[in-house]
């Protein structure tokens, strides 16, 4: 008899365990997904051409709120945990409840879910969401260009939309973004990197992915996502930590295993971080991980017109997740205000809709700032509306992908960048070039 098999995920990790676990296995029967943290994503259904030919109906998926009644209504006898970004104690308390339910509780490991691909693999990855991991590809994937290799990367799963139209992405041009994506948060990730040159692979199924990308690159960037596990196994394995939280580098999951697992780790930020906390993330990284390569690393900020922003009174936008599920109460665009004399931060709670009021009052800690969520059109045009209706001179737009492209501001707005800039040495092109010798010599 077969074990029947509930995943527990937010549309990434739990379709890949099941990929590369589950999919082909008999022995095992995957009655259903649990959704968390993404909206919308719940009351879909893992389709059938992915689900493979022990699913000719697809698998469904039900809210995670539904999880101790399917337990029982569909007998289960496994619950695997496939999200990221997670205290260490809520994994645990899920756990309690599935174990009080009858059911064992399973965490995947990495033997057991990456790819080995058949060119070298640079992984970045980090111990929580906003840590910096995006700015930190960004210099690697030009680092590794400039020594010559031709880089490819990979992005961690942001399947908001149609899943079987988003099996194998590529993304090579501002017009592919545009016709093939779903969300604010997929341009965030692609449009730096194809504005730069590189080629943007993402999607479901991540070994038809790999096979794409290497035969088309010589090196295969994994750009992981909500500080997950990577999902093909690193030659080099870079981690990045964020003082802003410090101590959450050994208290979240998967963070603390990316740090343990590390060859490298950026300690981001210190440029605005208190000297105390920079010492006690390097503290417990030495601790963790004695033997990784610690580079210390500034987030220096770029404003379009700073003197735009002296005397305003300015509405901050934010990257979504990192103010959400990330638990940050501020990112570069509340630094760039400080920095460059606005007169007050306009609070957009008050003039917030649907679903961004809804945000706001499931992440409470948020404050007078405002996420950039947009995980479909119906969100994205609430976005605008909240924006648009906030009282305010200026909008500092602080996220990777420039809004004005993709909604319709009414008031004058101000882009807010962030780059990687290493501090001393050792340096990520230090790491890199050690790296590119060995690979040489293999």
């Amino acid at each position: 008899m077969s074990a029947r098999v509930i995943i527990m995920g937010a549309a990434g990790r739990d379709f890949h365990n099941f990929n590369v676990r589950f999919r082909n296995d008999s022995t095992f029967e995957v009655v259903a997904f649990t959704a968390a943290q993404i909206p919308n994503i719940a009351g879909r259904t893992y389709p059938p051409e992915l689900a493979g030919s022990l699913y000719p109906n697809g698998i469904p998926v039900y809210p995670e709120e539904q999880l101790l009644d399917l337990i029982r209504r569909e007998r289960v006898n496994l619950v695997v945990f496939a999200y990221s970004d997670v205290p260490h104690d809520y994994v645990m308390h899920r756990a309690s409840a599935v174990l009080a339910a009858g059911a064992d509780y399973l965490l995947m490991g990495a033997d057991s879910t990456m790819l080995e691909a058949r060119v070298p693999v640079v992984a970045i990855g980090a111990v929580r969401t906003g840590a910096g991991k995006s700015q930190t590809t960004r210099h690697v994937t030009s680092i590794l260009t400039r020594a010559g290799r031709r880089v490819v990367v990979v992005r961690h799963p942001m399947p908001y939309g149609d899943l079987s139209a988003q099996v194998c992405q590529r993304f090579e041009t501002l017009q592919d973004l545009e016709a093939r994506t779903y969300s604010i948060e997929e341009r965030e990730e692609f449009e730096p990197l194809v504005e730069r040159g590189v080629v943007v692979y993402a999607g479901v199924d991540y070994e038809r992915i790999l096979r794409e990308a290497e035969a088309e690159g010589d090196v295969i960037l994994w750009d992981g996502g909500n500080n997950d596990l990577p999902f093909y196994r690193p030659d080099l394995h870079i981690v990045v930590a964020d003082p802003h939280r410090a101590g959450h580098e050994l208290a979240y999951h998967p963070g603390e295993a990316n740090l343990r697992m590390a060859d490298a780790i950026v300690i981001n930020k210190v440029d605005t971080a208190p000297p105390e906390n920079v010492r006690l993330v390097r503290e417990n990284v030495q601790r963790a991980n004695p033997d990784a390569v610690i580079v210390e690393a500034a987030s220096p900020i770029f404003v379009e017109d700073p003197a735009a922003i002296r005397g305003r009174r300015v509405l901050v936008i934010e990257d979504g997740p990192t103010l959400t599920h990330g638990g940050m109460a501020y990112g570069a665009g509340v630094l760039a205000a400080q920095r460059f004399g606005a007169a007050e931060l306009v609070d957009p709670r008050p003039y917030a809709l649907g679903s961004i009021r809804q945000a706001f009052e499931e992440y409470p800690s948020i404050g007078p700032l405002l996420p950039a969520m947009g995980y479909g059109p119906s969100q994205l045009r609430e976005l605008e509306q909240t924006i648009n209706a906030t009282p305010c001179d200026l909008v500092l737009i602080a996220t990777p992908v420039d809004l004005r492209r993709v909604i319709a501001l009414s008031k004058p707005a101000e882009r807010v960048r962030y780059e990687l800039q290493e501090i001393g040495r050792p340096t990520l092109e230090d790491v890199l070039e050690r790296f590119l010798v060995r690979e040489a010599q293999a």
